[in-house]
């Protein structure tokens, strides 16, 4: 009677694990960045692809393919939109020629640290964001880490607001990004992140803005001299997955995927912030001179910057500017967000 009854038990057990394991089928993901392999981003990339495989048993295969080896942030968004590709994870300005709201992201001297942007971006603004995607032919699995960018150049150091005033920088491909440089001065000069290193080797452009961890993992110091810590925006990417892809799959592996995205994004952003403490040292151990900008030099910036940060809030939405702002005024005990 106990070995029918365990047999019955046994039975059950079975048909409840089957189908749910029959849901799980072998697929591989292309995954495109366009940065080295010894990027922390790059790095969590091959993270997400070993929780993938743990959680499916091995049935869910990522391959990563850096250095622009499938194109640039454009094009594989483009891509994924088209359904030849299955993943990127582009900086999150790429997204606002399909989403404008995206943009608000970008917006000058908007987070004072990655604290703040974490609670947004994981809060519900970033997640109403996200749910924008889908009718764009993307879904987004989350946001990582890029950083508070700084700008670098071969010419001379940035001791004053007024010194980036001539540099030629090289800039993302986004009317945000060209105003906000033109706004200081500078030459801004848009080219896809691939074609970078070349150009200032080739001092096409003087120099270009990125987070330290970028500049260090992309040897930038090898071709330029001078960084200024600027912090002038703080940048995010966004781990997106081919909404064809995405239907494709079950309902069992909609969950493993968003579970491994999930726990990726919490590495991501600790391997990052964990890399980027010691970049500075290390650029500068590289030769790089780097420049602060005195406080009343940082509040020139903001002046400068005013203008840009009118225009592009209205232009990324006023009621998606205001509920960023609400988010970090509540974030801040009360205190007025700045714009």
């Amino acid at each position: 009677m106990q070995i029918r009854s365990l047999a019955l038990a046994v039975a059950l057990l079975a048909a409840l694990v089957s189908p749910v394991s029959a849901q799980i089928k072998e697929r591989v993901f292309k995954v495109g960045t366009g940065l080295s392999d010894d990027h922390p981003q790059v790095k969590s990339l091959k993270y997400f692809a070993e929780q993938l495989a743990a959680k499916s048993g091995g049935k869910l295969v990522a391959r990563v393919y850096a250095s622009g080896a499938l194109g640039n942030d454009i094009s594989m968004t483009s891509a994924l939109r088209g359904g030849t590709l299955e993943m990127t994870i582009p900086d999150s300005s790429t997204l606002v020629s399909l989403v404008k709201p995206f943009g608000v992201l970008n917006l000058p001297l908007t987070f004072d640290n990655e604290k703040e942007a974490d609670a947004v971006l994981d809060g519900p603004f970033g997640q109403k964001l996200l749910a924008t995607l889908p009718d764009k032919g993307l879904v987004g699995l989350g946001f990582w880490e890029n950083g508070f960018r700084h700008v670098t150049n071969s010419r001379r150091p940035v001791q004053r607001a007024d010194d980036l005033s001539g540099l030629k920088l090289r800039v993302i491909q986004s009317p945000l990004f060209l105003d906000t440089f033109n706004a200081l001065g500078a030459n801004a000069t848009p080219m896809p992140f691939t074609e970078l290193y070349t150009a200032m080797e080739q001092t096409a452009v003087d120099g270009q803005e990125n987070p330290a961890a970028t500049i260090l993992a992309s040897k930038f110091y090898e071709v330029q001299k001078h960084m200024v810590m600027s912090r002038h925006m703080y940048s995010a990417w966004v781990l997106l997955m081919s909404k064809k892809t995405w239907d494709g799959l079950s309902a069992e592996e909609q969950k493993i995927v968003q579970d491994a995205a999930r726990e990726a994004t919490l590495h991501e952003r600790k391997a990052i912030r964990a890399f980027s403490e010691t970049a500075l040292a290390d650029l500068k151990k590289a030769g790089m001179q780097i420049t602060e900008l005195p406080a009343a030099e940082q509040a020139k910036l903001r002046s400068k910057l005013q203008p840009v940060l009118d225009k592009f809030g209205k232009e990324f939405g006023e009621s998606t500017t205001a509920e960023l702002n609400g988010e970090l005024a509540k974030l801040r005990g009360g205190t007025t967000a700045r714009q």
